[in-house]
């Protein structure tokens, strides 16, 4: 036996499949639609070599102010007033490259 709500509901489930699948054809055909996935691949590209970047950035920067700050804190320890400043600044400049380099070449590995 079936129920008359049953068949009722089937055919709102079919009706409502039917609306969706053209929907579905006509999303697939739109042009507009590629080039609108074109554009956010686009915009995720730039978004990654933002992000890439602002790292690079960040890791330079990161290696120098810290060989600077313990260079200062050591010429006050020690009194040898601009030497250790010079030397830690300068192996914290060495770091800093050696820190986009490392991120270069593994980036450009992928």
């Amino acid at each position: 036996m079936t129920q008359p709500n049953g068949d009722q509901e089937d055919r709102d489930l079919k009706a409502r499949l039917e609306a969706l699948s053209t929907a579905l054809k006509d999303k697939r055909s739109d042009p507009q639609g590629a080039a609108r996935d074109e554009t956010e691949a686009h915009v995720t590209r730039t978004g990654q070599a933002m992000s890439l970047g602002f790292r690079v950035l960040a890791e330079f920067v990161a290696g120098v102010v810290v060989g600077g700050v313990i260079g200062w804190q050591a010429d006050v320890w020690l009194g040898t007033s601009p030497f250790g400043l010079v030397v830690f600044l300068a192996l914290g400049t060495v770091a800093g490259f050696w820190n986009v380099y490392k991120l270069a070449a593994t980036t450009s590995s992928r």
